[in-house]
């Protein structure tokens, strides 16, 4: 076990790992951080109930371990980004945050977006590393080396970063096109950023999040993604599914392929789910 690098919030690193079923090597190395990110992304889903139902996101250490981990739900990028990142930090990593500007499923001429992507920038032997698992549908289940504009393979899709307007521009491989998914800079983030950037996201009539249901996970074999009633399976080997779900088959997926605990108040908000329609 390494010497404990000082965190400004430390995480109780036992129940993290039992949470996201890792008993391997804990160190601040690249293989290290390959396997957590793998582990996390495959246990911990992504998911901003709290936002469609209206109750809010606290991103706070303690709200974020007694969600994420005792109560064994998921969270979007504020909570899975954040509770990485103190992983990471507790491990001893030298990792910080940093925030995006999504370009996900936007015409690349669409209008500048604010910065509500909650990245990790790692540095491994001087070299930069990108640590993401809170971007949903495409999240990188694998860390990705920010200084290589070469394609990048992981289990599931193939990404690469190259530079644009003076940032980073992270793409993911999507059949056979390149999709644009977020931009971010080195600029050093403090937690009133994320918390300012959180609180955006969270209540702010443009955010998706307050009318769609959106969840996803990804394991070893598939990447599956909920969004309202349709569902899209992603295996590794290449095969695509998808389908459309009723209420009683959403609260079905939840649990059984989401591994989310049901809870009562979220039916409104899947009935809901269950009759929209959505464009291809």
């Amino acid at each position: 076990m390494p010497m404990i690098q000082p965190a400004h919030d430390p995480v109780d690193l036992p129940r993290y790992l039992a949470r996201i079923g890792y008993d391997g090597p804990v160190a601040p190395t690249l293989e290290v951080l390959r396997a957590l990110q793998a582990a996390h992304i495959a246990a911990i889903p992504f998911e901003a109930l709290d936002v469609l139902t209206g109750k809010g996101v606290d991103v706070d250490a303690g709200s974020v371990d007694a969600k994420l981990i005792d109560q064994r739900r998921g969270g979007y990028c504020y909570e899975q980004n954040g509770l990485f990142l103190r992983v990471l930090q507790t491990i001893g990593f030298d990792a910080a945050a940093r925030l995006g500007r999504v370009r996900w499923m936007m015409a690349e001429d669409a209008p500048t977006t604010a910065r509500s992507h909650m990245v990790i920038r790692v540095i491994l032997g001087g070299r930069p590393w990108l640590a993401d698992v809170g971007f949903g549908a495409a999240a990188p289940t694998a860390p990705l080396a920010i200084d290589d504009p070469d394609p990048q393979p992981t289990a599931h899709e193939a990404y690469r970063i190259r530079t644009a307007h003076g940032e980073w521009l992270v793409e993911a491989l999507l059949g056979d096109s390149w999709k644009a998914m977020y931009m971010f800079d080195d600029v050093p983030q403090q937690p009133i950023d994320i918390a300012v950037a959180n609180w955006y996201t969270a209540t702010h009539p443009s955010s998706h999040f307050r009318h769609q249901l959106i969840v996803a996970r990804a394991s070893d074999t598939a990447r599956y993604v909920l969004r309202d009633n349709r569902l899209t399976i992603r295996f590794t080997a290449g095969r695509v599914e998808q389908s459309y779900l009723t209420a009683h088959e959403i609260e079905a997926a939840l649990g059984d392929m989401f591994l989310l605990p049901m809870r009562p108040h979220w039916r409104p908000a899947i009935a809901r789910a269950a009759v929209m329609e959505i464009a291809a």
